[in-house]
């Protein structure tokens, strides 16, 4: 059985989409990757499903937010 995306379903979409444009524009799987990866729980929360997901998601958003403002910033 092959992934899909429900595109009707904005809380799966929208980080997906935001995976699929992040990718060519900042010439980086993992930062196309992380866009998403942040987003997803953001989004979740949002629209009142922030229960539905796991801990570690929320916890791997906030790792790669931190990683991007302390570490990446300084590397120019």
């Amino acid at each position: 059985m092959s992934p899909r995306v429900y595109w009707t379903d904005y809380t799966e979409s929208i980080p997906a989409f935001l995976i699929i444009i992040g990718i060519p524009l900042s010439y980086s799987i993992a930062d196309g990757l992380a866009l998403g990866f942040i987003s997803y729980p953001i989004i979740n929360a949002f629209s009142g499903r922030g229960r539905d997901i796991s801990w570690v998601t929320y916890v791997l958003a906030i790792a790669l937010v931190l990683y991007f403002v302390f570490v990446r910033s300084q590397m120019g």
